[in-house]
């Protein structure tokens, strides 16, 4: 019970984290640029310039709005993971002062379009959500399969036009700059920031040398069993998942037991476990 109450407040912490990450992108960089890059706070840092209402309550009103239509079309899990987003990302703006920090907009939207990646990635690797023009999505996939990184991308991009009657194309070449940005980032933080090599290694004659050599240098390895293609003989091929930074001196270690040996390097994001007895 008590590791399942910390689990949760970690949880709850993260939240609040990645929401007020979310927030400082939007009060620290995106707004004082005059940049709407999509989504809700895009959206309401348009009616700001343009009406001047609080962008903390046209988020509100969205996300309440988005709130309304998962109640209808979502199931009933799905639209509790949304609502605490939805409510506290408003109370954040709205808590979180809003000032200039950089002056050159490319740098603020490269900047801001970073720190918000980060926030939303936060909330996703613990499936939660901000609300906003992220339940749009959810409801074309379950009615209409369309994919949601597709009707995102339509949404946000619609949200973008919107620059051009605020602030010009200028905005607008930087709000679309912006989404490019974001969704990098994202992609690196949510497939895995433990990113590693995964290598594979053969040889004709000094596959047992091969095999010292890595169990000397504390080294765990995986063991195929493989045929050649061409001569149809059959051989075993070792597996190994490095850091990164040990790559270029394992490789070298490698060619120093057998010059001839037949490498293939594979980057993978993430690697969990990998003790066997």
């Amino acid at each position: 019970m008590k590791q399942l109450q910390k689990s949760q407040i970690i949880r709850y912490f993260t939240i609040i984290l990645a929401l007020e990450i979310v927030a400082v992108s939007i009060n620290f960089f995106y707004a004082p640029a005059k940049v709407a890059a999509g989504g809700a706070t895009g959206f309401a840092i348009l009616v700001n310039e343009l009406t001047g209402v609080d962008r903390a309550i046209t988020v509100l009103v969205v996300n309440m709005i988005m709130i309304v239509l998962a109640a209808i079309f979502l199931d009933r899990g799905t639209t509790a993971r949304i609502a605490l987003g939805s409510f506290l990302l408003p109370v954040l703006l709205k808590i979180t002062p809003s000032f200039q920090i950089l002056t050159d907009r490319t740098l603020a939207v490269l900047v801001g379009g970073s720190i918000f990646a980060v926030g939303v990635a936060l909330l996703y690797r613990i499936d939660a959500s901000s609300g906003g023009t992220a339940v749009p999505p959810m409801i074309l996939k379950k009615y209409f399969r369309i994919t949601p990184a597709l009707s995102l991308l339509a949404i946000d991009t619609v949200v973008s036009l919107g620059n051009l009657v605020t602030q010009g194309l200028e905005a607008l070449i930087l709000a679309l700059f912006s989404l490019v940005i974001t969704a990098f980032v994202m992609n690196y933080i949510e497939t895995g920031l433990d990113r590693r090599k995964m290598v594979y290694i053969t040889t004709n004659e000094r596959i047992d040398e091969l095999k010292q050599y890595l169990l000397d240098g504390d080294k765990g390895f995986t063991i195929m069993d493989v045929r050649g293609g061409y001569m149809g003989d059959g051989r075993e091929m070792l597996m190994v998942v490095l850091d990164n930074q040990e790559y270029n001196h394992f490789l070298r270690g490698i060619h120093e037991v057998d010059p001839e040996a037949f490498t293939i390097a594979y980057d993978i994001s993430e690697a969990h476990g990998g003790t066997f007895l």
